[in-house]
């Protein structure tokens, strides 16, 4: 079966993969890993939808990103001693995965160097991703993350409106707290007062942003691409 993904994902490493996976069906509410299980497989999303996030010590989940068809996920070291997975990867929405062993993807990529290069240069992509929302984080506190989170939501799931950018899936205020690492309490305070400055409404569960550039001003935002930019 050839699986289409992103166009982030480089087209020669798809081939690859086309010729190393098999199968597996996923179900909302299970898990692909979770912390501390040995990790010995990466997944790329062929449908539905996976939650990667990592428990705080004091009980609360931070939510890191959202994947869909095309991501590939799983904090696999490869050429290295075998490591426990330090996220968990929660199906939020019913599909299926192509499953990669760790020992297969590591023999391919040591016979063609090319390929190799290739997937380092899609793991530093990665990598920059996670920089950038972590940034947003420690250095913009929890407003910061909260307004970054708004930005990422639109560049991945905005559509633009009469009254704005819509975001077309639906997030609850308890999802919005863990992608920022802090409490519903809290979110739920400053979400009020950007609904009382009419930055964003809010209707059963789905974001209209009316003023994207309040947001990015209030965060001094530095106008990232948006294949950095966003919340997959």
């Amino acid at each position: 079966m050839m699986m289409q993904t992103n166009t982030q994902f480089p087209s020669n490493l798809i081939q690859l993969l086309n010729n190393s996976q098999y199968m597996k069906k996923t179900e909302k509410g299970t898990f692909l890993f979770q912390e501390d299980e040995l990790a010995n497989e990466l997944f790329v999303i062929i449908s539905g939808k996976v939650q990667i996030s990592k428990m705080i010590p004091d009980g609360r989940e931070l939510t890191i990103r959202m994947c869909k068809e095309g991501d590939l996920i799983g904090e696999v070291p490869l050429f290295d001693q075998p490591q426990k997975y330090m996220l968990n990867a929660k199906v939020i929405e019913n599909g299926q995965v192509a499953v990669f062993d760790k020992q297969e993807l590591e023999k391919k990529l040591g016979e063609n160097h090319q390929l190799a290069l290739e997937f380092m240069k899609w793991l530093n992509h990665q990598y920059r991703k996670n920089q950038t929302k972590f940034r947003d984080l420690v250095l913009n506190g929890k407003k910061g993350a909260l307004y970054s989170t708004l930005i990422r939501l639109s560049n991945s799931y905005g559509e633009p409106c009469e009254k704005g950018i819509f975001i077309t899936i639906p997030i609850t205020n308890q999802e919005l707290a863990n992608f920022c690492g802090t409490s519903r309490e809290v979110v739920n305070r400053m979400l009020s007062e950007l609904r009382k400055q009419n930055i964003i409404t809010i209707d059963k569960s789905y974001i209209t942003i009316h003023d994207l550039n309040y947001l990015k001003v209030e965060i001094d935002c530095e106008n990232c691409p948006i294949e950095i930019c966003n919340i997959d």
